[in-house]
């Protein structure tokens, strides 16, 4: 290749990856194992020291895993990247380094809602205390960030109601209190939307939705953006910047803030604390045969997430002017509230996952999701077929009703992940759908 910057579509296809200068293999083998040996004693204490990158065992490093997380940094526009087993884990090792028991972060009302039971009930456990504010209410977004903030978390497109976080004011607003962005990037992608380049200092994805892309794996990824100087904080993120015993008093931060790795001082302290320190004692591995399957999905990332919008936006179209339906909440509609925004952030479309509201209410909405049949009903997104459910009585059961609405989950509300089926067909199952309510 040569010395210009590849473009997307080549990256998604070559970051990371190379023939196996052994077998001479032209796709990333599957790296099917737990371990790895060592040239001898002093190599193995180096690896260990984090004097010397190399591989050691799966739950650390494996050369599959390290090609996608090689691959997803590349397109989000980060240096480095960790692999987990799921997005939630992924969100979870990124608290564990930036978090202490006691403090305090903010989060959007707007979230997907296993990550509101997380943040809710799993991190009262820590002591992590969320605050929470509205993504369109930027007093509230004024009043959940402070000084004593460790974090501010944000979808890019929120979970399920498709509504598009204004990056620019979020990362102001941490910025200011001295927090980094963490930016949940999965229902855009990175095809879509690249926060890095609005002021996210960590994106994390559900690699199991349209990185993957064919519902066969889970997997999750955390990119460190590189752009936080955790030295300018130290007082707030100790795991990175005090000497850590467990590795002979080594500071992250001061050791991997500035490390040359080839194309000039890159900042991975977050990468390798989310890998040498939370990965190594919490240990959700991702495995090398899901590395490789979301890998391979990724490939096709760029051609997928075009007719993945095109579809969604011909569906959102045709539902908006349906006598039956009584809103849509997709950001490309030129009515919608967040339709200016979704030009900013995400010009080439606000992706495939959206809502609509029943006219009949939580009743209708019930009947419409079970009585499709092309699309079919399951907790997921981002897969090439089309997906269906109702997110009140579902993902986002265990919320208040309050907490319903603020996150988008109406009773009425049906939502979508429009896939990569001829538009006919899936306008087709929604109208006989429709017809029956």
């Amino acid at each position: 290749m040569s010395e210009r910057k590849p473009g997307f579509a080549t990256q998604a296809i070559h970051a990371g990856a190379a023939p196996d200068p052994v077998t001479g293999s032209r796709v990333m083998p599957i790296h099917q194992t737990s371990s790895f040996v060592f040239n001898d004693a002093d190599h193995a204490a180096r690896l260990f020291g984090l004097q010397e990158f190399g591989n050691i065992y799966t739950r650390l490093t494996n050369p599959t895993v390290a090609a996608l997380e090689a691959r997803v940094a590349a397109l989000e526009g980060g240096p480095a990247a960790v692999a987990t087993a799921s997005g939630h884990s992924a969100q979870h090792l990124v608290f564990h380094c930036l978090m202490e028991a006691g403090c305090e972060f903010a989060a959007a009302r707007q979230l997907y809602g296993g990550s509101i039971n997380q943040f809710v009930h799993s991190w009262k456990k820590y002591d992590w205390r969320v605050k929470w504010f509205d993504i369109d209410d930027p007093e509230s977004l004024k009043a959940a960030v402070n000084p004593e903030t460790r974090l501010v978390f944000v979808e890019s497109v929120a979970n399920p109601g498709g509504l598009v976080t204004d990056l620019d004011a979020v990362a102001a607003a941490a910025k200011a209190a001295g927090a980094p962005l963490v930016v949940d990037n999965t229902m855009a992608s990175p095809y879509l939307c690249r926060p890095i380049e609005f002021g996210a200092d960590v994106v994390i994805h559900s690699a199991t939705k349209f990185l993957g892309g064919h519902g066969n794996s889970l997997g999750g990824v955390a990119v460190d953006a590189g752009t936080f100087d955790w030295g300018a904080h130290a007082a707030k993120y100790p795991t990175l910047t005090e000497p850590l015993s467990f590795y002979n008093g080594l500071d992250l931060f001061d050791t991997f803030g500035a490390i040359d790795l080839g194309g000039g001082p890159v900042n991975i302290a977050l990468a390798i604390a989310l890998r040498a320190f939370a990965l190594r004692d919490i240990g959700p591995a991702l495995s090398p045969f899901n590395a490789f399957m979301i890998l391979t999905g990724i490939e096709t990332l760029p051609l997928r997430m075009q007719r993945h919008v095109e579809n969604a936006q011909a569906v959102a179209k045709w539902l908006e002017a349906h006598p039956k339906v009584a809103w849509v909440s997709h950001a490309d509609l030129p009515g919608h509230r967040h339709h200016g925004r979704a030009q900013r952030y995400l010009p080439k479309g606000s992706g495939a996952v959206f809502t609509f509201g029943l006219k009949g209410g939580y009743e209708a909405a019930n009947k419409v999701a079970s009585s499709l049949k092309l699309f079919s009903m399951l907790a997921n997104i981002g897969d090439t077929r089309s997906l269906v459910i109702h997110s009140a009585s579902t993902t986002h059961r265990q919320l208040s009703d309050e907490q319903k609405i603020a996150a988008g989950a109406l009773p009425e509300a049906v939502r979508l992940s429009v896939g990569l089926e001829d538009v006919a067909d899936i306008i087709a199952d929604l109208e006989q759908a429709l017809a029956l309510v």
